[in-house]
C-alpha cells in the first residue's frame, strides 16, 4: 500500500492518536474533548476535521509530557483544546 515506509509510519501514528481522541470520545474523559467536538462542529467543522484538530492536541501534550517528563496536564490540554481551531504551538 505505500512505498515509503516512513509515510506508513506516520499513517500509523496518525490513526493512534485520532483513536485516542475516539476513546475519550467513548470514555467522555476528559468532558473537555466531548465539549471541544460539540464547539467545532456548531463552528461548521466537520465532525471528521474537528477530531483532526483534537488529535493534534493530543500529539502536543504529548510531546510537552515528554519534553517536561511530566503526567498528562488536564489544565494544558483544556487550554489547547479551547484555542482551537488555532492550531495548537
Amino acid at each position: 500500500m505505500f512505498e515509503n515506509p516512513d509515510q506508513q509510519s506516520r499513517e500509523n501514528l496518525k490513526e493512534a492518536f485520532l483513536e485516542v481522541v475516539e476513546n475519550q470520545l467513548k470514555a467522555d474523559d476528559p468532558k473537555i474533548t466531548r465539549q471541544t467536538l460539540v464547539r467545532l462542529t456548531s463552528e461548521g467543522i466537520s465532525k471528521k476535521d474537528a477530531k483532526k484538530l483534537i488529535a493534534q492536541c493530543v500529539v502536543t501534550e504529548i510531546y510537552e509530557m515528554q519534553k517536561r517528563n511530566e503526567l498528562f496536564n488536564l489544565k494544558r490540554y483544556t487550554r489547547l483544546l479551547m484555542n482551537l481551531p488555532k492550531k495548537p504551538s
